[in-house]
């Protein structure tokens, strides 16, 4: 596993949001929003698995979650399931919000598409999938 100075991940979480700085890095590692550092000899080193910490709360932000909320929420996750969170980040870029087509399809099933396809296409792909969901629930 890899291991990062406070610098080091501050820069790589730059390229997801330019407000993850470095004092924003040590001020969400001081609060406990991630995991404590690792010791890797005589040295406190962050690790891939914060990269996926700063990116879960990155993404959850994004949905209108408060820090204390976040925090409360990865408490309560396992590695993997903030791992998932994390690689969903980019669903939450406002540019994609703006421009991609959300639609509830039940409560559960929440599908974006792109403004690039056709009406057509974007109809039959509803009707799939109320079809998948009709015949799971048979």
């Amino acid at each position: 596993m890899k291991s990062y100075t406070a610098k080091q991940i501050a820069e790589v979480l730059q390229q997801d949001d330019p407000r993850m700085n470095l004092r924003t890095v040590r001020y969400y590692t001081q609060i406990g929003m991630v995991p404590p550092l690792e010791l890797l000899g005589n040295k406190r080193v962050y690790t891939d698995n914060h990269i996926h910490y700063f990116r879960a709360i990155i993404t959850l932000s994004r949905t209108g979650e408060t820090l204390a909320s976040i925090q409360e929420t990865l408490k309560k996750l396992s590695l993997e399931d903030i791992e998932k969170i994390s690689q969903q980040m980019a669903l939450y870029e406002s540019s994609r919000i703006i421009e991609n087509e959300t639609l509830k399809i039940t409560d559960d099933v929440i599908i974006t598409i792109s403004p690039r396809i056709s009406a057509e296409l974007k109809q039959k792909v509803i009707d799939s999938v109320s079809q998948a969901l009709r015949g799971e629930n048979q």
